[in-house]
Order: C-alpha cells, then structure tokens, then sequence
C-alpha cells in the first residue's frame, strides 16, 4: 500500500512514466527516493524538478527551525526587562496586602526574625484600635456593658486614649478579652460598618491572648491581617518563573503600591512610566461602609469612580487593567449576616444576573455578579474626546480575590501573568 501511494503521489507531482516504472518495476524504496543525477536519461527541468520534490520537506524543516529560533529570541527579549505593575484602588482595599503575599509567595525567607519581630508593635496598633474604637462607639450609640466589671475595663480602655501600649500587659489582655466577648460590644460590632473600624478587629481581638505571649513571633496570617496606612510608594521586586516553551528562566516583577486614599492620589502620575499593566482593587466587602476621609461617600462607590477615572486615564491608554475584587470573605460574611447591597445600590432591585430569568442563584452570586457588571459598563463608556483610546478596543480582566487568602492570591497571580506575557508577546507579533 505504501507504494502505491507513493506512485500515486509521484505521477501526480512529476508525471513521468519513468518514474512511475521504476516504481512498478519495484526499485527500492532508498534507490528510488535517491535525488537523480544530473547526467540521468531525463532533461534538466525533468532532474530539477524531482530535486525539489523530494528536498522540499528538508528545506521547509530547516526554515521553521530558523523561523522557531527567531521567535524564541524575541519572546525571551520580552521579559529580558523588568515587568511594571502598578496597583491602585481606594483606601483600606487590599493594595498593600497584594504587595506582602508577593514577598511571600515569590521571595525566600519572605520576612526576616527582625521584620517578624517588627510587626509587634503594629499589630499591637490594631488590637488596640479596634478594641478602643468599639468602647467608644458603645457610649457613643448608647448601648450598654453587660455588666459593672466590664464598665470598668471599658473605662480603663478609654483612659489610655487611642495610643497603642508598648506592650500588652497583663491587666490589658484581661480587660479586652472581658469587653471582646461583652454582649454590649458585640451588638456594637454587628453596627461596624456605622463607624470607622478595620476589617482584621475581629482577627487580632480573637487572637490577643496568644499574641501577648512572651516570645510571640508573628505568621505570615498575622502580616497579612495587620493594617497600616500607606503613606508613599512602596515596591516589591520579585522573580517568576517562565514556562520552558520560553526557555525556561525567571521573569522579574517590580510591583508598586502607592497610597490610595484622596490626599496620597496626587502620588499616582509619579508612577504611571514605564507600567506595563494596573492591577486595580476595589472592595466589595464595603458596599455597606463610607470613607475615612469622607463620611458622606460610600466606599464602593467611589471605587467605581475611581477606576472610572483609571480606565479613561490618557497616560494609561496602553496599559493593561486588571481588576481584583477584592474582600470576597467580608462581602460573604456581611450577606450571611443579613445585609444587602440594594440598600445603598437600588438600581440592584432591577439587576438581572442571568440571561435566563428563571435560573435560580444566590445572594451572594447574584452581588457578586452586580458588582461586576457595574465595572464592565464602565468599560464600555464612550472614550473621552481627549483619550487616546478613541477607535481602539481594550480588554478588561476581572478576577474575585480574598487578598488575605494566599492560596488565593496564588492562583490569580498565575493568571495575571500569563496575560501580561501575552500581551506583550502579541505587541512583538509573535501570537
């Protein structure tokens, strides 16, 4: 069968019967697939013609290898050079937690024995923040402790003003270990999103006796939960590992997180150069909460004001964005608890999630996926007549995050690289 086909092949290519009878007349196959000679019986179009014929393959195969080699210099130029990732979004909505699972995840020996111990007095901060902000607010709302003892240990509390203790001592940890688990407080808790109070109170007031333990080195939980405002701009270079149809070796990242609340935006052009993508944050988990700055504007709202403004950014035309909803946790938990996003969002009432009108979903997809589509028609807004976006079409990536969940971060930092490596891969042509 194979020389038949063979015959058939050659007499539709070259369609001469020598060829064809020295087939028929069962030549070998190494005899017959030899080029022939140049003082053969046929002519010199006939000789040059089976040259070409058979040595095509040989040609094609060395021109794809040179063509492949090519391409695979290109593409190692395209993370020869440093990636810029830029991350932006409101304050209190993950940025700087992004920047710590970076180091934690890409950097060996992420936070040193120094910079563990460091993070005391910080965490130290927020237990103490949060539990004098929650006294406060009971005399404020004028709910009560449950009992004489616990009055005096919210007195106790307030006495020491808002300044964090150097350390925590004995009598503290019994004082808010009493006021953490008072009814009265824990009422008050449930009213949080009244009141100005970060989202890890319930994560280090749960943990301060264990904290307050001598020796205490804090986690890599414990770094994430704690809360500090960004003044500057920080970055965190890191490397990544490239897929070996690449070739194998690291990409490197600098990744820069720059405060976001209003009075720090100003900071933000300083490090619009050179960003080769934005990884914008907002927090869906406070859809029920309002500013620090501003006790009038909702922070969900002005994130989606804010990324209005990123998205139509003319010094951002080229750059890729990527948008992390962030606090998925916080958003679960505030549903499950009760709330709804259409107390502050009523356009929510007439939101259908689903093509299908009959499909069933829940609370939280059907928020989740509101949320969402609330960034999505942003996106499709006219561009500004001053954009240099103005014909162009752009793409917009959204992902769910739990920013303080590493696994998590883990997954989607996986997929926001390989969309900036495609990106730049596309730009040199070479997708």
């Amino acid at each position: 069968p194979f020389r038949t086909v063979l015959t058939r092949c050659l007499q539709s290519i070259v369609g001469h019967s020598v060829v064809v009878n020295r087939i028929a007349n069962r030549t070998p196959i190494r005899t017959l697939c030899r080029p022939p000679l140049i003082n053969s019986r046929h002519t010199n179009e006939e000789t040059m013609l089976l040259i070409d014929c058979f040595r095509r393959p040989s040609h094609e195969l060395q021109a794809r290898k040179k063509q492949s080699s090519k391409e695979l210099v290109q593409m190692r130029k395209v993370y020869r050079d440093p990636v810029k990732v830029l991350l932006l979004g409101a304050g209190e909505s993950g940025k700087t937690t992004i920047i710590k699972q970076m180091r934690i995840l890409h950097i060996q020996n992420s936070y040193s024995f120094d910079e563990r111990l460091e993070k005391l007095s910080d965490i130290f901060e927020n237990i103490h923040e949060s539990i004098y902000e929650l006294v406060r607010q009971v005399v404020l709302l004028e709910l009560k402790f449950e009992s004489i003892i616990n009055q005096r240990c919210a007195e106790y509390i307030l006495r020491m003003g808002p300044q964090a203790p150097w350390n925590l001592s004995a009598e503290y940890v019994r004082s808010v270990r009493r006021l953490w688990s008072d009814a009265g407080v824990k009422r008050c808790y449930k009213r949080s999103n009244e009141f100005q109070l970060i989202d890890s109170a319930k994560y280090f007031l749960d943990r301060v006796e264990k904290i307050s333990m001598p020796g205490y080195i804090p986690t890599n939980s414990d770094i994430l939960n704690c809360r500090k405002t960004t003044t500057g701009i920080q970055e965190v270079r890191f490397n990544v590992r490239m897929p070996g149809t690449l070739g194998g070796g690291v990409q490197e990242f600098r990744m820069f997180d720059v405060g976001g609340q209003r009075h720090h935006r100003s900071k933000w052009m300083q490090a619009f150069e050179g960003v080769q993508a934005v990884l914008f944050l907002i927090s869906c988990g406070g859809f029920d909460q309002t500013l620090r700055e501003d006790p009038k504007q909702n922070r969900l709202a002005e994130g989606f004001e804010l990324f209005r403004g990123v998205w139509h950014n003319r010094f951002l035309a080229e750059t890729g964005v990527i948008v992390f909803m962030n606090k998925q946790d916080v958003l679960e938990q505030k549903l499950l608890a009760g709330k709804s996003i259409r107390t502050y969002f009523p356009d929510y009432d007439d939101y259908v999630a689903f093509a299908d009108k009959d499909q069933l979903y829940d609370e939280l997809t059907r928020t989740r996926s509101f949320i969402r589509s609330k960034l999505v028609d942003i996106t499709n807004e006219p561009p500004r007549r001053t954009s240099h976006l103005v014909g162009r079409k752009r793409t917009c990536y959204f992902h769910f995050t739990i920013a303080t969940d590493t696994q998590n971060v883990r997954t989607v930092f996986n997929d926001v690289h390989n969309i900036i490596l495609t990106k730049n891969l596309a730009k040199m042509d070479l997708l």
